[in-house]
């Protein structure tokens, strides 16, 4: 990704705000441009608009320069002011080019016009009540304005960087429509004046408190928002695949999202966690007394148990893979077999589950102490987030979520989900059997295999109606979540266990990144088809993400 110092300011800025980006690439104008069937009146609008942006950043540069108190800051700023110059007039023959009358569309859009007072104000020493030009009373104040200005810049460049190189995946020919555009922002010069900018920023800092990086933080933070909402805001009047939301019809069709927990929404697997809880809370010896309500094993012992256990598991596991997958990869897609293999796998998961019911583990879990690790699970980045956006919208988008996950206990996965409105959500799994409010170490077994899952997917989908009246979307990470996965109209994969990519690629099934198979689709897709038929399940097609952030994108947008 070449950003500059990995120690400095830059580099920390744009990995934190690095999910960011993934809204900007997920966009409506972005993905057609990708696609390279972009239509033409667009990109002249933002040609336009993008014009606006240059002629501010070239007077941004001009007031850093007057605020620098370092020779070679303000030899770089002028250098960058040049490059951006230099730009403006490639503006204009694209302009030219085009068919683009810059002076008849010289009205900045609401999301340009956000931008430019942003900077411009900030360049004016507008920044969180502190003082402007007039008002400086020191050389050293006139340079922090120079680093915020600077650090209300930066992420534009970078932005830019990062998506020329993303859309360069996509020019596979020399007649794609804006390779030329695609071309240079992927250029090594326009890296270059990246890393320029970044190394600028970086130096500006040096000398600043924590208080004073802080506020960079926030400007280079806010400028990325405005940035993404400024491709977000582009006009698109052709039909497009994203967001997902947008192309289903509410009026007619459910949006039903089901996603699996343990490790596609949580960073720790849920057995790991009530075993903590079992450990932790056992006697240091074993009490059969009448002060226990019901017997327990000691501390030490269920360690012990715990351990057996799942070494059990892994080592049987990795066999039971290794004996349901054929030698050779299948040429076209497998449902058939897939299927007769997973029936296997799920003997194992039941074989599995019977012995951890029988060795008592689970017994004497207070449901309390249950509820209360579910409230402290740290769920993936992002997961929350998205999810509290479906619940939002949902009687907008005509939407239903629902968790399917082999979790021993459901009350673990709700209260997981009991905050952010969340306890709405639709939870499929296995539950505890309680004494009063303590385990008895028995298990409602209700989803504990692939078929089990599959079952349930299914029973959802066929309480909802035709297929014609749902658009159906599976998120999961592991061999557990593959039949469903097919199954969905969309099934994306999250993490990288590399035993769900070797059974699905032995069965003929292709992993695709999300964007570029929504890049793909959008460069096939004809005008007058009905866009949520662009995404069927069983194609044999699954669509891999990197983060929760890029799941958002797809389905909802920015």
């Amino acid at each position: 990704m070449g950003v500059a110092d990995e120690e400095g300011a830059a580099r920390r800025f744009w990995v934190k705000f690095l999910r960011e980006s993934v809204f900007a690439s997920y966009s409506p104008f972005i993905v057609c441009l990708a696609a390279g069937n972009l239509e033409l009146d667009t990109f002249r609008h933002y040609v336009a608009q993008d014009a606006h942006f240059l002629k501010c950043f070239a007077r941004a540069y001009e007031m850093a320069e007057d605020c620098a108190d370092d020779d070679d800051a303000k030899a770089s700023i002028c250098e960058l002011r040049k490059g951006v110059l230099e730009e403006l007039k490639m503006h204009e023959s694209y302009a030219e080019e085009w068919g683009v009358d810059l002076v008849k569309e010289s009205t900045p859009s609401s999301a340009t016009t956000k931008y430019i007072d942003f900077l411009m104000a900030t360049a004016a020493g507008k920044v969180e009540g502190g003082k402007g030009p007039s008002r400086i009373a020191t050389p050293f104040e006139k340079t922090k304005i120079a680093a915020y200005t600077v650090g209300a810049m930066t992420p534009c460049m970078r932005l830019y960087a990062f998506l020329g190189k993303e859309l360069q995946r996509f020019v596979n020919s020399a007649d794609h429509q804006y390779k030329k555009w695609i071309d240079i922002y992927s250029s090594d010069s326009f890296e270059v004046a990246a890393l320029q900018i970044e190394e600028l920023l970086d130096k500006l800092s040096i000398s600043l408190t924590g208080e004073e990086l802080e506020v960079i933080e926030r400007l280079y933070h806010q400028a990325m928002k405005l940035e993404i909402e400024f491709f977000s805001a582009q006009p698109i009047s052709q039909k497009t695949l994203v967001p997902l939301s947008n192309v289903h019809k509410p009026s007619e069709q459910r949006l039903i999202i089901f996603s699996d927990f343990d490790l596609t929404c949580t960073v720790v697997d849920s057995s790991a966690i009530l075993a903590e809880i079992a450990i932790r809370t056992a006697p240091k010896v074993e009490q059969n007394g009448s002060e226990q309500p019901i017997a327990r094993q000691s501390s030490a012992d269920l360690r012990n148990s715990w351990g057996a256990l799942s070494q059990q598991y892994t080592e049987e596991y990795e066999q039971c893979v290794e004996d349901i997958v054929p030698s050779d990869e299948a040429e076209v897609f497998d449902y058939q077999g897939l299927c007769k293999a997973l029936e296997h796998l799920s003997e194992f998961e039941k074989r599995a589950n019977s012995r951890v019911n029988e060795s008592g583990v689970l017994k004497g879990l207070n449901l309390e102490d249950i509820k209360r690790a579910g409230e402290r699970l740290i769920l993936q980045d992002g997961c929350t987030s998205f999810f509290q956006q479906i619940v939002k919208r949902k009687d907008e988008l005509n939407a239903d979520v629902h968790v399917l996950s082999y979790c021993w206990c459901g009350d673990l996965i709700r209260s997981a989900f009991s905050s952010g409105l969340l306890d709405v959500l639709s939870i499929h799994s296995n539950e505890f059997i309680y004494e009063g409010s303590v385990s008895t170490g028995g298990i409602v077994r209700e989803v504990e295999s692939p078929m089990d899952k599959s079952r349930v997917f299914k029973d959802v989908l066929e309480s909802i109606g035709e297929p014609d009246k749902r658009v159906s979307v599976y998120i999961g990470d592991s061999v557990g979540d593959l039949l469903c996965l097919l199954e969905a109209d969309v099934g994306i994969v999250i993490g990288s266990s590399s035993s769900l990519r070797r059974v699905g690629s032995k069965f003929g099934v292709s992993f695709v990144p999300l964007l570029s198979g929504v890049v793909k689709k959008q460069r096939d897709f004809l005008e007058d088809s009905c866009s949520s038929s662009n995404w069927k399940g069983l194609s044999g097609t699954l669509y891999t993400v990197s983060s929760w952030a890029e799941i958002h994108a797809f389905i909802l947008g920015s």
